[in-house]
């Protein structure tokens, strides 16, 4: 199948950043967000880091925007966007068949871990499981097939150097780059990188308009709402969470009043509980609403 701001005098305890393109109106006060965000921020224990950016008025907001942090699951839209990449360049099909063998097997996010052995499905499917579940087995079946460093090449070409899928999940024996790994994870990024992955695919630029609008689709059916999502209605939202015990993350896609792009870290978290209200969850829950009303 192929696919034919400023913030200006403003001091924190943390070193947050604003940035503006040249844009005759603003259409939110980015100081009082920034001031807001900061707020919910200061008193969290744990590492966060995020980037919000107004893709229509040209404004950008960061706190570590520029520092690295593990991805968990986050790193599958990178995944993602390098199948369509080579779905769109003739090297793979969508209707590709895949079958889950006993060893391809792991365990976590996921149902093909309790399906039948031998089960058959195609990359179509696996990308959806992969995006809207977090299905770990899917994710792995895909990297067999596309091959890790060929997300790190795709990164490159986008210009995402500092985002990296590093192995299978639950299979840290399978990593291209084991230190880094180690250190992070599945994978890493940016709140920087990440923003500016989901702002090519919202303006059609990641793989192509086609391709892109496909792949919003699929973010936006994402079953994952406790975090950014959380307090928000609505509101059309391609997103997609992660999760390790100290480690919440999400990246979405508003459709406000303009097209917002929010991506949160939080790493090194005090509170490792996975219950809906663990501090972590309940603070990405009020930033996502603290994002979202300031467009209200």
């Amino acid at each position: 199948m192929q696919f034919g701001g400023c913030l200006a005098g403003a001091l924190y305890l943390l070193t947050t950043t604003v940035s503006h393109a040249q844009s005759p109106t603003a259409r939110v006060d980015t100081a009082a967000l920034a001031a807001a965000l900061q707020r919910e921020v200061s008193s969290h224990r744990g590492v966060v880091g995020y980037t919000v950016r107004d893709l229509d008025a040209g404004w950008s907001i960061s706190l570590r925007g520029d520092e690295p942090f593990p991805t968990a699951s986050l790193i599958k839209v990178p995944v993602l966007v390098t199948v369509f990449d080579l779905v769109a360049q003739g090297r793979l099909s969508l209707d590709d068949k895949l079958t889950v063998l006993p060893i391809d097997v792991v365990p976590g996010a996921g149902i093909l871990q309790h399906l039948h052995a031998g089960i058959t499905i195609t990359v179509r499917d696996a990308a959806w499981l992969m995006t809207t579940i977090s299905d770990n087995t899917a994710t792995n079946l895909l990297l067999d097939r596309i091959i890790i460093r060929r997300v790190w090449e795709k990164m490159d070409s986008l210009g995402l150097p500092r985002t990296r899928v590093h192995s299978k999940s639950f299979l840290r024996a399978s990593s291209v780059a084991m230190d880094s790994s180690v250190k992070y994870g599945l994978g890493v990024s940016t709140p920087n990188e990440m923003a500016q992955l989901f702002a090519l695919l919202a303006n059609g630029r990641a793989v192509s308009p086609a391709a892109d609008s496909v792949m919003r689709d699929f973010l936006a059916a994402n079953e994952d709402g406790q975090l950014l999502q959380r307090l928000v209605s609505g509101v059309r939202a391609p997103h997609k969470t992660g999760a390790t015990d100290s480690v919440r993350t999400e990246c979405t896609l508003w459709y406000l009043r303009s097209r917002v792009v929010a991506c949160v870290f939080t790493r090194d978290n005090a509170d490792t509980r996975w219950v809906l209200d663990s501090e972590p969850q309940t603070l990405m829950a009020r930033l996502g609403e603290r994002i979202v009303n300031a467009w209200k």
